[in-house]
């Protein structure tokens, strides 16, 4: 009896990848969203599920129960070989179930099971769905190595791993990789089965009201930037990423300055928040924001954006000012596609809701699809994906929930609220378009704000992706199998950046980076190796104040200013610049606090 049921024939670029991952070990299958990955493993299944147990795992349980019905109703596979294994069943419970042939579950239950020893990582064939996730803590490094260094071949499946070197590289040390299978909808074995994608952006101005909003914060956040630089931080104000890296390295810093410096760092990360839901989201989310601020204890943080006046101003311009102008943008967008199921994407949950209520008076039926936290049960999710796939409401409105996962084939238009930074993210969007028929997505991009930042970082990213993979893949092609990365264990080290030997870490430690050691270069004026103490010097000479009721003086105002020079010059310039003067010295100590009452 064959494996596949009758009516399910591989394409030949699935083949291709199944007899590459049997013939070269562990590998890594890139495939764009509703390119069939998912039969990818099937493929690899029938063969070594004649050698030992198989694992099939993924993120959610939505997506492990999806996978599992798939794998019923396309393999001739008897359905009491097969378990469908979560954290809802009771341990003694699924104790018995991982001794069946084909298991589907997430990997934090398989995790769990093999620490408390109700589940041997014995098994000749672990699958990892959404493979990108695969770094860090996160679950599947753990099962992995479990897995790999009992000889189980390993199967990674994503649409992305990312536009970013190191993280492509610690996925490809977590689980091992010798082979990297990836197409695009450029290839020719792939351009025929791929459905005709229109993409189009609406550019929307901000609008008056709005603008006057945001000159008033930005001035807000301009001089307690200042302030904070002061002790020394200077805070990446444009980047999210940037001002968590920051809050740690204060959390490293002096006593002396880090606890008045927690507060300013509070204070700054506020306003950077407010900043970008009033930018890309809605007048409703920002103000649900303050309210839940206002909500919790005082502290010196919330009370010097409160008592400010021209935080008070903004509050009065706000009651005149209406909706964001790209609600207005989807409502056209939703009401030209009438009869069609379309899915609403939007970066938070009170912005979720406030499109859901907007598209509702609008007389669009509109439901929300968001995570657990909102106190909704993976059942409820699982009905509201039933309801919409059966035509009883045409605009689902989801949070990052909805990226991953979801088997809707015949969603015809998805539309962006807002563009999102994370490469990964935008093409897990996109995909839930264009999959069975031709589709189209609308993305709604607010001029001159964050949005426009975030579309084009997304957008180099993703060919950052591109480049970089495809790289990996023609190194890893071009070396013998002997050589490349894996083995018998997942993360072993490698010797080399990119395409060297590896060899694995002792059976008595985990898997150490290799270290780095730069090159001192000569710069206009003095050596780099000398900017961090100048650097050091600069943010020791700040003045921090005892109120932050008047704005720093330009001397100290200088200082972020002259630290990012410092850093700038690392880079050799044409012509040399002389040193910076020494600002004058502390006043005085700043206060310590005993708690971090003030962040």
């Amino acid at each position: 009896m064959a494996f596949l049921r009758d009516g399910i024939a591989p394409r030949a670029y699935q083949s291709a990848i199944a007899a590459s991952a049997l013939s070269r070990g562990n590998t890594l299958c890139v495939l764009p969203t509703g390119m069939g990955k998912t039969l990818v493993a099937f493929l690899v299944m029938e063969k070594k599920l004649s050698e030992g147990r198989a694992y099939f795992l993924a993120p959610t349980k939505p997506l492990v129960r999806q996978h599992y019905k798939a794998f019923l109703s396309m393999a001739n596979f008897p359905e009491g070989e097969a378990a469908l294994i979560t954290g809802e069943i009771a341990p003694a419970k699924r104790a018995e179930l991982w001794k069946r042939r084909a298991c589907f579950s997430t990997p934090q239950s398989l995790q769990n099971d093999l620490k408390a020893g109700r589940v041997s990582p014995v098994c000749s064939l672990c699958v990892i769905d959404e493979a990108h996730r695969a770094v860090g803590s996160y679950a599947y490094t753990f099962v992995a190595e479990e897995c790999a260094s009992r000889g189980a071949l390993l199967l990674g499946l994503t649409a992305s791993p990312g536009g970013n070197r190191k993280r492509i590289e610690e996925i490809v040390a977590a689980l091992g990789i010798r082979n990297i299978e990836i197409r695009t909808a450029q290839d020719g074995d792939v351009a025929p089965y791929i459905k005709p994608l229109d993409i189009s952006y609406v550019r929307v101005p901000l609008g008056k009201a709005f603008s006057e909003v945001r000159s008033l914060l930005q001035k807000m956040l301009d001089d307690n930037s200042l302030y904070l630089a002061n002790f020394g931080f200077v805070a990446p104000t444009k980047s999210k990423k940037g001002l968590v890296e920051l809050h740690q390295k204060i959390m490293r810093s002096s006593e002396r300055i880090r606890y008045q410096s927690l507060s300013f760092y509070s204070t700054v990360f506020n306003l950077v928040h407010m900043l970008e839901l009033l930018e890309t989201q809605g007048m409703e989310t920002f103000l649900s924001y303050i309210e839940k601020m206002k909500s919790k204890p005082d502290t010196k943080a919330r009370h010097r954006i409160f008592s400010d006046r021209r935080f008070i101003e903004a509050l009065r311009l706000c009651t005149t000012a209406g909706e964001h102008p790209k609600m207005a943008e989807l409502v056209k967008a939703v009401k030209a596609r009438q009869g069609q199921k379309l899915l609403v994407f939007a970066q938070y949950r009170d912005q979720v809701q406030a499109i859901v209520s907007t598209l509702r008076r609008e007389g669009i039926s509109a439901e929300r699809f968001v995570g657990k936290k909102e106190g909704v049960t993976s059942e409820e999710q699982r009905k509201t994906i039933e309801r919409f796939s059966n035509g009883e409401f045409s605009a689902m409105v989801a949070t990052s929930i909805g990226e991953e996962g979801l088997d809707i084939p015949s969603v015809d238009t998805v539309i962006f609220f807002e563009p999102i930074p994370s490469e990964i993210r935008s093409i897990q969007r996109r995909g839930r378009a264009g999959r069975l028929k031709a589709g189209s997505v609308v993305v709604l991009i607010t001029t001159g704000t964050r949005d426009e930042a975030y579309f084009y970082s997304s957008k180099k990213k993703e060919e950052s992706m591109r480049r970089i993979v495809g790289r990996m893949q023609r190194d890893f092609s071009s070396m013998p199998l002997g050589k490349r990365a894996g083995g018998q264990k997942a993360g072993g080290q490698r010797t080399t950046a990119l395409g060297g030997e590896w060899k694995a870490p002792p059976a008595s430690s985990k898997t150490a980076a290799p270290s780095k050691q730069p090159m001192p270069q000569k710069t206009a004026g003095f050596q780099t190796s000398t900017v961090p103490q100048e650097i050091s010097r600069l943010q020791a000479s700040a003045v921090p104040r005892e109120s932050p009721r008047s704005p720093p003086t330009r001397a100290t105002s200088t200082v972020p200013q002259e630290i990012s020079r410092l850093q700038a010059s690392a880079v050799p310039r044409e012509s040399p610049r002389s040193p910076p003067s020494r600002a004058r010295k502390r006043s005085r100590k700043p206060s310590v606090q005993k708690k971090l009452s003030d962040f």
